[in-house]
């Protein structure tokens, strides 16, 4: 073998061991999940690739004046360790599988929309066009991005136009981190690995430069972001969940869910509420009831949604009724589930009142949801 041939191939090798050196340095990221391991800000706010399954969830809502219809808006970016990441060689080696959903309801057009974008990442956090960073949010699938800046504000790029919109969001802070389950470790079954690292933002102040089919606006709202981590969400015989996420009209925001066997029977609940006054209150597994109401068909699917509810928690007793029946999501070319995801009010179930607004998320009822 030449001289410079050889050189060359060496230099191969050796760039291709650093690149699988780099993705497994950041697999070893202390990414435990664990009621022992305390969140760490603003390294918690970026990606832990170690995990199985990740995701930023953004939901909200948005009006062009105070008394106008409002426009519910979802994005969600995941990722996805694949069972071969820590084998695969090479810089572009699928390690991870970044997706994302996108959705728009237009509750005074009755109109509901949604997108989706999937990308292979190798690791690497220097590939632009896709990646899932750790120092910080900072998550690309080509020209769709969400990323946290060094003042706290997020700012989202979504052009949809297969779907008929183009969201560019900004999302701003207004109250501290409220961190889920025991300070931010989430449980999700009854054995202790079937739990999340999990915190919310509520009350998050969005402004918004929608374009709809073509008409370009400037509107402003309220938005909630979820991040969650987990290398087992679920346990066994769970097919999915239902959960809230409801920015209150006084400040305060509420939390619930109930993950749920084929037959509907609850495994595992949970969820909080922390008051305008900022005393937060974790719910226990016994204490969180989802009571469905009535349901919707869709004409896609055919799965069933209930579209009103009773919840009953330690804050209260609340009716939920979605905004708009058709919210569903097929996610087919990218995660494989098909879910509903929704616009919602949470209202005083006595006399109507509207208490707050926020997102509606039924999984599983389709068929079994499967992560990671």
């Amino acid at each position: 073998m030449r001289p410079a041939r050889r050189r060359l191939l060496q230099a191969l090798a050796a760039g291709a061991a650093g690149a699988c050196t780099t993705a497994a340095r950041a697999d070893a990221i202390d990414d435990t999940v664990s009621p022992d391991r305390p969140l760490d800000f603003p390294r918690d706010h970026g990606a832990h690739a170690g995990t199985r399954i990740e995701w930023w969830y953004a939901t909200g809502w948005l009006r062009a004046a105070p008394d106008a219809p409002p426009i519910g808006w979802q994005l969600t970016f995941f990722r996805s360790r694949t069972a071969l990441a820590a084998t695969l060689p090479g810089r572009f080696a699928p390690r991870q599988l970044l997706f994302a959903h996108a959705a728009i309801s237009d509750i005074g057009a009755r109109r509901h929309r949604d997108a989706q974008r999937v990308a292979r990442w190798s690791g690497d956090a220097a590939q632009p066009e896709a990646h899932a960073r750790s120092s910080d949010t900072d998550v690309v699938i080509g020209p769709w991005s969400l990323r946290r800046g060094a003042d706290g504000r997020y700012a989202a790029r979504l052009p949809a136009p297969e779907a008929g919109f183009t969201l560019a969001l900004t999302l701003a802070p207004t109250q501290p981190l409220l961190l889920q389950g025991q300070r931010g470790h989430s449980r999700k079954g009854p054995l202790p690995q079937q739990a999340s690292h999990y915190y919310s933002q509520p009350q998050l102040a969005a402004e918004a430069r929608l374009q709809l089919d073509g008409r370009s606006r400037t509107l402003a709202g309220r938005g909630w972001l979820d991040h969650e981590w987990s290398n087992e969400l679920m346990a066994p015989g769970v097919i999915g969940w239902d959960w809230i996420g409801i920015n209150l009209h006084d400040g305060g925001a509420l939390t619930a869910f109930v993950l749920r066997r084929a037959d509907g029977s609850v495994v595992w609940a949970g969820g909080s509420h922390r008051g305008a006054d900022g005393v937060l209150r974790i719910f226990g597994d016994h204490e969180v009831r989802f009571e469905p109401g009535r349901e919707w068909l869709s004409p896609g699917s055919g799965a069933r949604y209930p579209v009103e509810w009773t919840i009953t928690t330690p804050a209260g007793r609340f009716a939920l009724a979605a905004l708009l029946d058709a919210q569903e999501l097929d996610s087919s070319a990218s995660t494989g589930a098909i879910y509903w995801e929704g616009l919602s009010a949470l209202r005083d179930p006595a006399t109507g009142r509207e208490l707050g607004l926020g997102y509606l998320e039924m999984t599983g009822r389709k068929t079994a949801l499967k992560l990671g």
